[in-house]
């Protein structure tokens, strides 16, 4: 297998098309990374801004340049020693009449020579959850009508400009008699007579026919578990991986697939030996990936949870913590939080996935004679999937391996239910214990099961917990736990240490398209867990210049104390570095994507306003609340807030280098989000998505070493810093890929300021030093690295500044500057 030295992830789409990527490689090629990471590159429907919802597995998006303009980026990228490797999604397509495969299966049903492609519930009428309100409320609003498709002139049911193909048998041989109904009766007879029904976008969450991509009804499941279709959905795939277009695939949402290691297993054998292949997966404390899937590792989130262990201040955050509380007057327990946002996904968010599958139990429990009541099924059920603490098992046809049957044990020895009769039947099921004329019965819930544990607790965890439980946003990132811990720099040196063990090849990211905000932003954030009284004091103070905008509501003020919490911290993570408190532009600036946010934030939190059942009153208020804070003519505040993040902007910075240091030099490939070599305090998308200013990057690059200094407010330093570190690893790719991480010990006051350790093979050796817990600046007087006698007594160069240094047995720490990273090389 080929493996990376570095990556760089490039989001495709909303301008950024294969010849604008073309002509960036040379800044690419000057950075130093090894290969271009692209986001999906096939066929989307028009007006996609991300590509994960393909329309035509097998066409390069002619809105993105085609075929041709990603061959001409291919050739370039060849030509300049750089690599490839692809976004693929194989767990779910476009649910858009744009897909013809999908467009196929509306028209001709179960008939269609698709239907199987797509994971669908063939016992009813296919769903078509898109109108605004139901069929008959539609219908009776005269917004549905028969007209000639405007590109093959048969005759559609159209809502609005969504232009819905009949099926043959109802309008074959009458087809003007079709085209002629316009009476209400006659067209509810004509939709009766459809293999598939209208419905409003509200009912999906309980009626739909398909499986969907967690709460998108847009994105259809696809069954790549059959031969066929996985041959279909990677026709371009494969021919593009053994052409050499294409060095190495990310594979999206793995745990959406009905048997991820086959999937895996297959792709692996399709591909070949030396295409390198990650997966986007979440693992959870403890978790790892299945050491018998054939791939290089994970696309990196546990790598930024590892991060805090290092970055935060565990002897603080509980006072934070106490603060928020005593604010917002609620009792932060993450697990009873937790347990309410799996609740409301269960019966709610996802029912009609519950509902099928208390359904398919039940059968199961009638045929095999169990005395199980549809009532305790249902309440065992639920419960199991509360309680479930990772995003799957991997059971197959053939039942459950033994990691995950022991993983089932442990959860289901943790419930408590008085009537424990369903229970045991579930365990049965998931297990396959069944008869043989259950099996494929019983082997359909686990696969659904499955696929259902992952969305709840994403769902659950990412997008509804990450949102209301608000103490230190730092710390609600997509692969951190949702549970308490304590941070440490030991535990940070053991996650390391299981890195190199368990995928030493898989992604080390900080950032990507799907993180919470960026990560500069959270570098930022992470340093009030130093100083939580001061941030307490301030909020405090920052309420009470604003308490006249909070509007008393039926329901409670709006906004209420943990969203104030809430508001000032998201917007202390995205404050400029350089902004002037009052600078009207800037100040727009912020508002266009901070008001988006908030929404979105409230919206997540599931409290007092929904996605699907929006208070308009509430969000009103709370926009307006956010509105004002950017006020220019707020100037008492603007110029309170600027001057108290100061410290914690420049903390931020420090913390910022800290993490591109550990990222660029421990276990693991490192990847590089578009832009993110520089400052990154970007939001929750899509404002993580925006195109970075490339030529005020490429310009920065080319910028002589005399002017670093001046780019440590800009991000100028950090990029240059990232460059350096970024070209050590092309000079010693073996020693990164497969060296020894050792923990190096510390003596000295400022010990605790600093986390020390060794890359190693045979003779070659690289000493990383990083700060941490800035805000107090200090020195590190009388603070060294003890060296162990295989890194003693050697010659070492440092990496950015180019001083050599002859290392005893113990390397004194007083002369450096306790901002920036040591990284030193040493010299044979």
């Amino acid at each position: 297998m080929t493996i990376p030295c570095a990556t760089y992830r490039l989001q495709l789409r909303n301008g950024m098309t294969f010849d604008r990527a073309t002509a960036l490689i040379p800044y690419w090629q000057s950075l130093g990374i090894s290969h271009l990471y692209l986001s999906p590159v096939f066929t989307a429907p028009e007006g996609s801004t991300h590509g994960y919802d393909v329309s035509d597995a097998n066409e390069i998006d002619p809105r993105i340049g085609g075929r041709a303009g990603f061959d001409r980026l291919v050739a370039a990228l060849h030509q300049a020693g750089l690599a490839l490797i692809l976004d693929i999604v194989p767990n779910h397509m476009a649910a858009s009449l744009e897909n013809p495969w999908w467009r196929d299966v509306i028209e001709h049903g179960e008939q269609s020579r698709y239907a199987h492609y797509f994971d669908i519930d063939w016992s009813r009428r296919l769903t078509l959850p898109f109108l605004g309100d139901s069929f008959e409320a539609v219908l009776a609003a005269g917004e549905i009508r028969v007209l000639p498709d405007p590109n093959t002139g048969k005759p559609v049911m159209a809502y609005f400009d969504n232009y819905y193909p009949l099926t043959p048998d109802s309008w074959q041989g009458r087809e003007q008699e079709v085209l002629a109904l316009t009476e209400t009766p006659a067209l509810a007879a004509l939709h009766a007579q459809q293999p598939w029904q209208l419905m409003s976008w509200r009912d999906a969450h309980r009626e739909l026919s398909y499986r969907r991509f967690f709460e998108i009804t847009g994105l259809v499941g696809v069954r790549v578990e059959d031969d066929e279709v996985f041959d279909a959905t990677h026709q371009l795939i494969l021919e593009l991986v053994h052409s050499g277009a294409v060095a190495g695939l990310r594979i999206d949402h793995i745990d959406g697939l009905a048997d991820p290691q086959g999937y895996v297993t297959r792709l692996r054998q399709a591909c070949g030996a030396d295409c390198y292949i990650t997966v986007e997966k979440i693992t959870a404390e403890g978790e790892q990936l299945p050491e018998d899937w054939p791939v290089a590792g994970t696309t990196g989130y546990e790598f930024i949870a590892t991060l805090a262990q290092a970055l935060v201040d565990n002897s603080q955050v509980a006072k934070l913590q106490a603060s928020w509380q005593q604010i917002s007057q609620r009792k932060i327990s993450l697990a009873e939080d937790l347990r309410a946002a799996k609740q409301l996904m269960v019966t709610h968010n996802f029912r009609g996935e519950f509902t099928t599958l208390v359904s398919i139990a039940l059968g199961l429990a009638h045929h095999e004679h169990a005395r199980v009541s549809e009532s305790a099924l249902r309440d065992a059920l639920r419960e199991v999937l509360i309680a479930f603490p990772v995003y799957r098992t991997y059971g197959t046809a053939q039942g459950l391996p033994p990691a995950s049957a022991r993983l089932l044990s442990q959860v289901v020895a943790g419930i408590q239910l008085h009537d424990r009769a369903a229970l045991d039947f579930i365990v049965t099921v998931l297990s396959g214990a069944v008869s043989p004329s259950a099996v494929v019965t019983a082997t359909e819930f686990r696969l659904r099961f499955q696929q259902l544990t992952g969305p709840l607790m994403a769902k659950s965890v990412e997008d509804t917990l990450f949102f209301r439980q608000c103490a230190l946003l730092a710390l609600n990132e997509v692969g951190a736990e949702p549970l308490p811990q304590r941070f440490s720099v030991a535990n940070f040196h053991q996650r390391m240490q299981e890195r190199l063990t368990a995928q030493p090849q898989g992604i080390s990211t900080t950032a990507t398209h799907d993180t919470k905000r960026g990560e500069d932003a959270r570098a930022r954030l992470y340093s009030l867990s130093e100083a939580p009284e001061q941030w307490a004091e301030s909020v405090n103070r920052w309420r009470q210049q604003h308490q006249l905008h909070v509007i008393p509501l039926a329901d409670g003020p709006a906004p209420e104390p943990e969203v104030e919490w809430m508001l000032y911290q998201a917007l202390a993570g995205i404050w400029p570095n350089t902004q002037h408190p009052e600078e009207p532009l800037s100040l727009q600036s912020l508002e266009a994507r901070f008001l988006p946010f908030v929404e979105k934030a409230l919206r997540e939190a599931k409290l007092r306003t929904d996605w699907s059942e929006q208070n308009a009153e509430y969000e009103t208020a709370v926009l307006n609340y956010a509105r004002q804070l950017l006020s220019p003519l707020n100037h008492a505040f603007l110029q309170d807030f600027h001057t108290t993040l100061q410290p914690f902007i420049e903390a931020g910075r420090v913390n910022s280098l800290a993490q591109s240091a550990i990222k660029l030099t421990a276990p693991g490939v490192p990847d590089i989000y578009q832009g993110s070599e520089v400052s990154d305090l970007s939001l929750v998308d899509p404002d993580n998505r925006r195109e970075p200013d490339f030529t005020l990057l490429q310009h920065w690059l080319t910028q002589p070493d005399a002017r670093i200094q001046e780019g440590w407010r800009n991000g100028a330093f950090k990029q240059q810093f990232t460059a350096r570190l970024l070209h050590l690893r092309q000079s010693k790719p073996e020693l990164f890929r497969a060296g020894d991480y050792q923990p190096l010990a510390l003596s000295g006051p400022a010990q605790h300021l600093l986390v020390a350790y060794a890359r190693s093979l045979g003779t070659d050796s690289v000493i990383v030093i990083v700060p941490r817990l800035p805000l107090h600046p200090t020195r590190w007087e009388a603070t060294a690295v003890n060296l162990p006698a295989a890194l003693a007594f050697h010659h070492y160069r440092e990496w950015i500044s180019g001083i050599s240094y002859h290392a005893h047995d113990r390397f004194p720490l007083d002369s450096f500057n306790p901002k920036v990273p040591l990284v030193l090389v040493r010299q044979n």
